[in-house]
């Protein structure tokens, strides 16, 4: 299944799910970074992405790049590149033009200051000592945020002022990228006589500049658009949460519209609202309240603000789903109602803060714990809607047979209402459970937060087949003796009342394997071994009590009465098309039927509840006194026979004093 599941109740919470918040990068994409177009030193340009005859491919590119450009590149790239999967694209597009080993790369460089990626400025940057003992600032970037650093281009031959018209140019092509559903990255430069340069030292270490002093007046050397392709079968497994009620969010570090396009070719985006982190986080509550149930994709956000999005996704009633791999997802993850992260890429941090892990690192899989979860609450429902009908039914008539008898003897004996309470409930339990869970089950909405456990459809199915079986099993008990000739409340009628009740218990139990209005309740039956082997088992366990079980059930044999058992079983499968019948009723009309009806119940029920209630805390301040006033009195005598003790100890004293 490819689900990990670490908190074994998230399983259950994943089932009523409405919305689910999920990381792109590994996710909904294959976290395959290729670098596949370009644009450096303002006119060289290459294109793997579009397969027009016009484009330069990345071979001819290179070819065309000067020793100086190529060195300046790989210099850009190889010193200021970590761990991060977009660094992996650059480092293999630095080996296409010429990049040698990374670690030779890297050693023949260097480094004066490194500066970590920042949440905050979208960008990292590397300081280099030159041969000719000067100093080289390489920063790289979201491109849209870098862009606005630099106030000059590097081109071929020098480096020139950037006009408006330059900017406009780089801006339209940032947009062009990201339309295309790629990231895109900024390289950035500046040269320096000093490290530090005067009046840009940093306040804590003289010896390092602050780099927010020198990110400024830089200068443009090219832009990238890396490519993450999406993994197979993310836009189906989207569609269907779509359908199951369950709202899709990817909440993202790309920028507005690369976040976009992704978005959309997931089918995550439709129409609804895409917004920027910064833009997110000062938002009022109302404004807020406003804007989540239509906000589709939240781009450029810090782990913060995914923290901010969850808690409030929360407040609003939702129950939330969180897709993270980082260990900035962990604020998030551990705010979420369930918290997926995944089993290969993600970092002990996320695995930790999560409940369940994805083993696979696919949205998908997210796709089959949704189902599971919705099983399970479904198992539950379904053994509670068979209990409510056995213990509305056993508890009546066993009440009302023994009122009704001259010496209170009950037509279901102690004996045999274990059997039906404790093996039968068991074994109904097991079978009910056992239903895997199908694509159908994803065709409904979740249920809220404040939805019953029981439902209105559920009241209405245990309701109708109560009523059945009082309905036959008194007509059975009272009235059968004098239609087949047989002695009234003797052992005969008993055991085939016993019998017939049974049976509708049996059939009842088919009944309850939908929780819905649908009539087939043989769908998938036979897929479900575990089902018919506690089914038949329950058949056989019931004829052997039939037939051998005589003294110990206080019944008669029937194996020889051809008619008990045509009756017990012909009656006893009524449930099934009574089950019908009850489905043809529509729930409005069960529900006010039920408010007219139940309403003088309700009447008595609430004030005796109060009552008894008030009654129960009486009581029990009662024992609490009683106990505390228990233990005052231990404390006393305690005291009193330390105090003799004490007493008795200081007379032996002068005694012994005085002789």
């Amino acid at each position: 299944m490819n689900n990990l599941v670490r908190i074994l109740k998230s399983c259950e919470t994943m089932g009523n799910a409405t919305t689910i918040c999920s990381d792109r990068t590994g996710t909904l994409t294959q976290n395959v970074m290729t670098v596949v177009t370009g644009t450096f030193f303002g006119t060289k340009i290459f294109d793997d992405k579009n397969n027009s005859a016009n484009e330069t491919r990345l071979a001819l590119f290179a070819n065309n790049l000067s020793n100086d450009e190529k060195s300046q590149l790989i210099d850009a790239i190889t010193t200021n590149s970590t761990a991060f999967e977009s660094d992996n694209g650059l480092l293999s597009f630095a080996r296409s033009i010429g990049m040698g080993p990374l670690s030779e790369e890297r050693s023949n460089a260097t480094i004066i200051q490194l500066v970590p990626f920042d949440s905050r400025r979208k960008c990292m940057g590397v300081v280099q000592r030159l041969s000719n003992g000067t100093y080289r600032l390489n920063v790289k970037g979201a491109s849209e945020i870098l862009l606005g650093h630099c106030t000059s281009m590097c081109s071929s031959a020098s480096t020139r002022s950037m006009t408006s018209e330059d900017r406009e140019a780089l801006e339209k092509l940032v947009d062009l990228y990201a339309k295309q559903s790629l990231r895109t990255i900024a390289l950035i430069t500046k040269g320096f006589e000093q490290w530090p340069p005067a009046g840009c030292e940093d306040e804590n270490d003289r010896s390092q500049a602050d780099f927010d002093a020198v990110l400024k007046e830089m200068i443009f050397t090219g832009i990238v658009g890396i490519q993450d392709p999406l993994r197979p079968g993310v836009p189906e497994a989207v569609q269907k949460c779509h359908m199951a009620g369950v709202s899709c969010r990817m909440v993202t570090g790309d920028n507005v519209v690369t976040a976009r396009a992704i978005a959309t070719d997931c089918g995550i985006y439709t129409d609804g609202i895409v917004m920027e982190g910064p833009v997110f986080r000062i938002l009022s509550d109302a404004q807020m309240a406003e804007t989540l149930p239509r906000l589709q994709v939240l781009a450029r956000s810090s782990p913060e603000e995914k923290r901010i999005l969850v808690t409030k996704l929360r407040e609003l009633g939702e129950v939330v789903a969180v897709i993270g791999d980082g260990t900035n997802d962990g604020p998030a993850l551990k705010a979420a109602d369930i918290g997926f992260s995944m089993g290969i890429s993600g970092t002990e941090v996320a695995k930790e803060a999560s409940a369940i892990i994805l083993m696979d690192d696919n949205f998908t899989s997210v796709l089959t714990a949704l189902m599971w979860g919705r099983a399970v609450n479904d198992a539950v429902r379904k053994f509670l809607q068979f209990q409510i009908t056995v213990n509305i039914t056993a508890v009546i008539i066993a009440s009302v047979s023994a009122l009704a008898s001259s010496d209170m003897r009950p037509v279901l004996t102690a004996v045999q209402l274990l059997w039906i309470n404790l093996i039968m409930d068991s074994l109904a339990a097991l079978a009910l459970a056992s239903d895997p869970p199908t694509e159908e089950i994803l065709d409904r909405k979740p249920l809220k937060r404040s939805a019953p456990l029981i439902s209105i459809t559920m009241w209405k199915q245990d309701i109708g087949q109560a009523i059945l079986q009082l309905i036959v099993t008194f007509t059975m008990y009272y009235g059968a003796p004098a239609w087949l000739g047989i002695p009234s409340d003797g052992l005969e009628i008993r055991s085939l009342v016993f019998a017939t009740y049974v049976n509708l218990q049996i059939s009842n139990m088919l009944n309850n394997r939908r929780l819905d209005n649908k009539f087939n309740v043989f769908q998938g039956v036979f897929k479900n071994y575990y089902f018919v082997v506690v089914f038949l088992a329950m058949i056989g366990c019931q004829v052997m009590i039939m037939s051998v079980g005589g003294r110990a059930f206080s019944i008669q044999r029937i194996t020889d009465r051809d008619r008990d058992w045509g009756i017990s079983i012909g009656i006893g499968s009524l449930s099934l098309p009574f089950g019908v019948l009850i489905r043809l009723v529509p729930d409005w009309l069960f529900e006010k039927i039920a408010k007219v009806v139940g309403k003088p119940v309700v009447l008595v029920y609430r004030p005796l509840h109060r009552w008894s209630g008030k009654m129960g805390r009486k009581i029990k301040g009662l024992r609490r006194k009683s106990k505390e006033s228990k233990e005052s009195e231990k404390v006393e005598e305690v005291a009193e026979e330390e105090a003799r003790v004490e007493e008795e100890g200081r007379r032996t004293d002068v005694e012994k004093g005085r002789a």
